[in-house]
């Protein structure tokens, strides 16, 4: 039995629209989307009526402890395409951690197969405007977070500092090394008008001075909480070729996941690349193509430690080196690895998964204009951490 994906480059992105990021918008979430899901429509040279497929990620909706609403703390599938006034013959919505990859999975699936022809795939991000984003209302710890929340361990801050103290310890490595990530993403988000950091840079001292919140974590090795939306539009490869611009195809993606079951969210470092690992066996199996010649790799960084651990996992660069690579080797304008020539989510603010995606179409169907690489030709799009995320790999030409 071939492990060859089998609806490998019979599906395109067409186009897309992204709305401003800001910390807090001055509309609802989904007025936002609503205006953003047209414009994709539109940019795709299509109008709402093509549209017949809708799926999104919408998982971990923010209210700041307050109730989830649909069209203000989340927008779904259903949501969107009921006040866009669509009746879609395919809807759908992608609950697992990796969510832009899942949602890309479920929209391809539904295309190729037919079940829809048109599909707008969004993912629409809120920042509750009162309360914290992580806000914990819990007032008792019970089963297995009694283990676990009595000492404040819970939430991803807390699931990411222990295997990155991990991997520092392991490869004898120093937390400054990562004021090169920090600095590169803020770079290319500070180029890009919709970003939450246009024209905000930072320097390596910057990155040093901010204050530690889950040590070795500090504030800058986090995205920010954003409100914002983006939509793309997506077609079978035959129809593709009709619509104004150059289409990017779907030639695989694989999925990760954890094999073992530890306490709530604590992951060792090699149970997380033991899963990267996987995601890039899948991924070259499925596509036919190796990561070596992947020119447009973008990382998913919601947290600065995932960047380490998908180069390492993928084989962008040997295992326990990364935060040496990243010193030298990953400034785009330099011609270095554009594992963050997007701005990726700490140049952006908290898109989950988008800024990758976006980078790749942008790239490979060359409208990225004066941040265009001189090569795009495969582009790679992760999503979370490699345990409980996957990548999409995206072609410029059919394979």
């Amino acid at each position: 039995m071939s492990d060859r994906f089998a609806a490998r480059s019979q599906v395109a992105v067409v186009g897309y629209a992204h709305s401003p990021v800001r910390r807090h918008h001055d509309v609802p979430l989904g007025a936002l989307a609503l205006d953003t899901a047209l414009a994709a429509i539109a940019d795709a040279g299509l109008t709402k009526d093509d549209i017949d497929g809708f799926t999104t990620g919408s998982l971990l909706p923010t209210s700041g402890g307050h109730a989830s609403v649909d069209g203000v703390s989340v927008v779904t599938a259903n949501w969107l395409a009921e006040h866009l006034g669509v009746n879609p013959r395919f809807c759908a919505g992608f609950q697992g951690f990796g969510q832009i990859p899942g949602s890309v999975t479920m929209a391809v699936n539904a295309l190729a197969t037919g079940a829809a022809d048109y599909v707008v795939l969004h993912r629409a991000l809120h920042n509750p405007p009162r309360g914290r984003y992580h806000a914990n209302p819990m007032t008792r710890a019970a089963g297995p977070m009694q283990w676990v929340a009595p000492q404040g361990y819970f939430g991803p801050l807390s699931m990411i500092a222990l295997p990155y103290n991990e991997y520092l310890q392991r490869f004898s490595a120093s937390r400054d090394a990562m004021a090169a990530v920090l600095v590169e993403a803020r770079a290319n988000g500070a180029r890009i008008p919709w970003s939450y950091w246009h024209e905000k840079p930072i320097t390596p001292q910057d990155y040093l001075d901010a204050r530690v919140i889950a040590e070795p974590i500090g504030v800058l090795d986090c995205d920010i909480p954003v409100d914002g939306v983006a939509a793309f539009v997506l077609t079978r490869a035959d129809r593709a070729r009709d619509l104004p611009h150059k289409p990017v195809y779907v030639a695989g993606y694989a999925m990760g996941s954890p094999k073992r079951t530890r306490l709530p969210t604590h992951w060792p470092l090699d149970d997380i690349m033991e899963a990267g690992f996987e995601i890039r066996r899948r991924l070259e199996d499925a596509t036919g193509v190796t990561v070596d010649v992947i020119d447009v790799p973008q990382l998913y960084d919601g947290f600065s430690p995932f960047v380490y651990f998908w180069l390492e996992s993928l084989g962008l660069c040997p295992v326990g080196e990364a935060h040496r690579f990243v010193q030298e080797g990953i400034d785009a304008a330099a011609g270095g690895l554009p594992i963050l020539s997007g701005g990726g989510a700490l140049g952006n603010g908290r898109m989950h998964g988008v800024p990758q995606m976006l980078e790749c179409y942008l790239q490979l169907s060359q409208r990225a204009g004066d941040r265009q690489l001189a090569s795009a030709t495969v582009g790679l799009a992760c999503h979370s951490s490699p345990h409980f995320g996957g990548a999409v790999m995206y072609t410029a030409e059919p394979l």
